[in-house]
């Protein structure tokens, strides 16, 4: 049986509910999990890696120095 995608409005009503105390962290931590949010954080992972990959190259090609620069302190 295949998971609905994660819905990330539910996700944030979840930790929401917990913030407010009207939830106990367990029974959050398993409406988390079984609403998809490694899967959420999976792809924003994946997007952020190559946004990053994608980036540091673009930097390098405007400025090579750009990786070697250090704060003076």
């Amino acid at each position: 049986m295949d998971r609905p995608p994660p819905d990330p409005a539910k996700l944030l009503d979840a930790w929401m509910e917990w913030e407010r105390g009207e939830t106990p962290p367990g029974r959050v931590m398993a409406t988390l999990k079984t609403g998809g949010l490694r899967d959420l954080l999976e792809e924003w992972a994946a997007g952020t890696e190559a946004e990053g990959e994608a980036g540091a190259s673009a930097a390098e090609e405007r400025d090579p120095s750009a990786e070697s620069w250090k704060p003076l302190v």
